[in-house]
């Protein structure tokens, strides 16, 4: 072979767990833990749906294969550092563990992969944290068994090497990414989402429109700078891997998403496929990446004044991941639009094909979103969850830190271009 002096990017990578999907699913998790030997695992999950008794009965099943199992109910809904180190500190005292079962949306599992981490090896939650935040430390070997069994149909938390959680003394949400924190199985059962209200509904099912589209959108793999085996990153940016379960991510929501919210408890075709496209695309930007939503996301969660959304415990101000995401999504499309008009204009028709032409091709994809959004009960842009305009000083900065996400762009944005952002989001109709 030719020695060449290569400078772009000619690889890209894309991985996933095995899946294991439909109604009935997680009656299967004893028999699935038993084929990897472990005798004792913590059943990682919040209050809520410990309530309504899913994790025991997967404790019981799991004894049916001669596996203990204890269960920790002790998440935090949209987890923080302190959430994350109280539920590592209980799983250190109350351990050794064999392997884990995380129960719940992304909080959960997002939690079951940090317990995973810090009990397998030294350290401390900030050793593992993305630059500029934490130090960016790479797990030094192979974790333990974790099954994921979602109960939302939202973050695809399950297929992703991602670990996302609220920094409590710098009031914005980061993450630890490696690929050795996927989970090694995850587990789809869509009949553990038929209770959920339908404003959870709605806030998680955006968080799946908004990955498909901003890995769909994401850099193009082969524009960013050429790396070196050890600097590969798991955003390697938008490829023909992750555009195909993007796509049909997008398909599915079209399909289904309203149903989804409005007819959720008769309906488990919809929850069917929104489970499915949930986990589609966190196939596509699991491996992808997300760029300005998600960044924006981060400190509008973060900082939260007084909103209390429908539908979610009510014991504290809190926007839901799957809000936060959205708020700003339309003008980001706006933004990024020249920097691929045909991908974005492929997508809105994924997301409606039925959507009437608007005269200005930069705003097909916008208009698209807020109908949707209009239609299911998202609050009106950034100013529905209690930001005014004098606040976007104050967010800009917890934008820039998400550098990690900022880089996968196809359209690098500013200071002054985040803050234009976030600005013309206020309120979105």
């Amino acid at each position: 072979m030719t020695d060449v002096d290569l400078t772009e990017e000619t690889i890209f990578t894309w991985g996933a767990p095995p899946l294991k999907f439909g109604a009935g699913a997680s009656d299967e998790v004893g028999f699935e833990m038993s084929g990897y030997g472990v005798k004792r695992v913590l059943i990682v999950t919040d209050p809520g749906i410990n309530a309504i008794g899913a994790p025991q009965r997967i404790a019981d099943n799991l004894k049916r294969y001669d596996i203990e199992s204890e269960i920790f109910d002790g998440v935090h809904v949209e987890p923080t550092d302190d959430s994350m180190n109280k539920a590592t500190e209980y799983a250190r005292v109350q351990g050794p563990w064999d392997g884990f079962v995380a129960v719940g949306g992304g909080s959960a599992i997002d939690t079951a992969k940090a317990i995973n981490l810090l009990t397998s090896y030294p350290g401390e939650l900030m050793d593992y944290i993305n630059k500029p935040i934490g130090s960016a430390k790479v797990p030094p070997g192979q974790l333990k068994p974790l099954v994921a069994i979602p109960t939302t149909a939202g973050t695809g938390s399950e297929s992703t090497a991602m670990c996302v959680l609220d920094i409590l003394s710098m009031k914005v949400k980061t993450g630890i990414s490696h690929w050795r924190l996927r989970p090694t199985l995850a587990v789809i059962d869509p009949l553990l989402t038929l209770s959920l209200p339908p404003e959870v509904t709605a806030a998680s099912g955006m968080d799946i429109v908004c990955h498909a589209l901003e890995s769909y959108t994401a850099r193009w793999y082969t524009t960013f700078d050429r790396r070196k085996p050890e600097e590969r990153v798991t955003y390697c940016g938008s490829n023909p891997v992750s555009d195909l379960w993007c796509e049909k991510a997008m398909t599915l929501l079209a399909q289904s998403f309203r149903k989804a919210v409005h007819e959720g408890r008769d309906n488990l075709e919809a929850r069917s496929n929104m489970m499915m496209a949930a986990t589609f695309a966190g196939m596509g930007f699991g491996n992808s990446g997300v760029h300005i939503p998600h960044a924006n996301a981060y400190p509008i969660a973060g900082m939260v004044k007084d909103y209390r959304p429908a539908g979610y415990p009510q014991d504290e101000p809190m926007v839901p991941h799957g809000q936060s995401v959205s708020l700003t999504a339309p003008e980001a499309f706006r933004f990024s639009f020249e920097s691929a008009p045909e991908r974005h204009l492929r997508a809105a028709e994924l997301m409606d094909p039925r959507a009437d032409k608007v005269n200005d091709p930069r705003e097909q994809l916008p208009s698209v979103l807020i109908r949707l959004m209009r239609d299911i009960g998202i609050p009106n842009g950034i100013g529905g969850v209690g930001y005014t305009e004098a606040d976007v000083p104050d967010l800009v900065p917890g934008t820039m830190k998400q550098q990690r996400l900022l880089a996968t762009c196809p359209k690098t944005p500013t200071e002054d271009d985040i803050a234009g952002i976030l600005t013309k989001s206020i309120s979105n109709w």
